[in-house]
């Protein structure tokens, strides 16, 4: 099942099951407690991000020819950084460039993200699996001049600007994505592919990140794991290909669907 989150012609917030025309079935109940198919088939009016996550983790330098195109040494372990609610931006609604605390290096990346749909601790990679809901696209923006230059050495602060993690368009349920390590996941910046791999390039597959991710530490329920981004993202390109306002970046998964959102400058 492909879940969404929608606004209706009141803009009140469902939940439902998208349908092949773009039209939803609505769904009864929540995401995390359980959904109930209703019958009523509506066009929604606005797309939400599926999900506002309890927690988003995002993980660095997670395929090898991203390691490689940035000349950093393949990590011994996952690189964890976390991203605030605040960061959640809908489909189709507009990444902010910073103008406040300014920046001119913002970068896309497209990444699958693994919604965890039940509270879990000490996961081994075995059993993985069986705590995920299901998956969607992210775009892990990032604002390259504080991430490496200007902050201290943590990426936290790059990565936490408003809208710099859009998701969506839906969240496709386990059963339809059996191996989560074998999808084609692309970014197209104003049309033009500008990342096209596979997430079988992930040197921490997700099992591998669920365990570790909960090892000694609770994954709540709604906990978004961003899983890293392949090669091809703006800060490699020659020269650098910042985004700009009046850009539109899709990210693009199979057996997932697009997301995409124009650029803007901030308020």
């Amino acid at each position: 099942m492909k879940i969404v989150r929608y606004q209706d012609a009141a803009n009140t917030t469902h939940y439902g099951r998208q349908l092949a025309d773009g039209a939803v079935e609505q769904l009864s109940g929540e995401l995390l407690a359980g959904l109930t198919p209703t019958g009523v088939i509506i066009k929604p009016a606005k797309l939400l991000a599926p999900i506002v996550p309890t927690t988003v983790l995002g993980i660095g330098l997670n395929y090898r020819h991203h390691a490689n195109e940035t000349g950093a040494k393949i990590p011994e372990y996952p690189i964890l950084f976390i991203k605030g609610p605040n960061t959640i931006q809908n489909p189709g609604d507009p990444i902010c460039i910073p103008v406040t605390q300014k920046s001119d290096e913002v970068d896309y990346e497209c990444e699958l993200g693994v919604v965890i749909g039940k509270t879990c601790k000490n996961v081994s990679k075995a059993d993985a699996l069986k705590y995920v809901l299901g998956y969607t696209c992210a775009n892990d923006v990032s604002a390259r001049d504080w991430q490496i230059k200007r902050g201290g050495s943590q990426w936290t602060r790059g990565k936490n600007y408003d809208t710099f993690c859009p998701l969506g368009p839906c969240i496709t349920t386990t059963d339809e994505i059996p191996n989560p390590n074998a999808l084609r996941i692309r970014s197209l910046l104003n049309g033009e592919p500008v990342q096209d791999w596979n997430t079988n390039d992930m040197i921490f597959d997700v099992p591998a990140l669920i365990e570790f991710l909960s090892a000694s530490t609770t994954l709540l329920a709604g906990t978004v794991i961003i899983t890293g981004t392949p090669h091809g993202v703006g800060m490699a390109a020659k020269p650098p290909r910042w985004l700009k306002p009046g850009d539109i970046v899709t990210v693009d998964i199979e057996n997932i669907g697009q997301l995409t959102n124009p650029v803007a400058l901030e308020e």
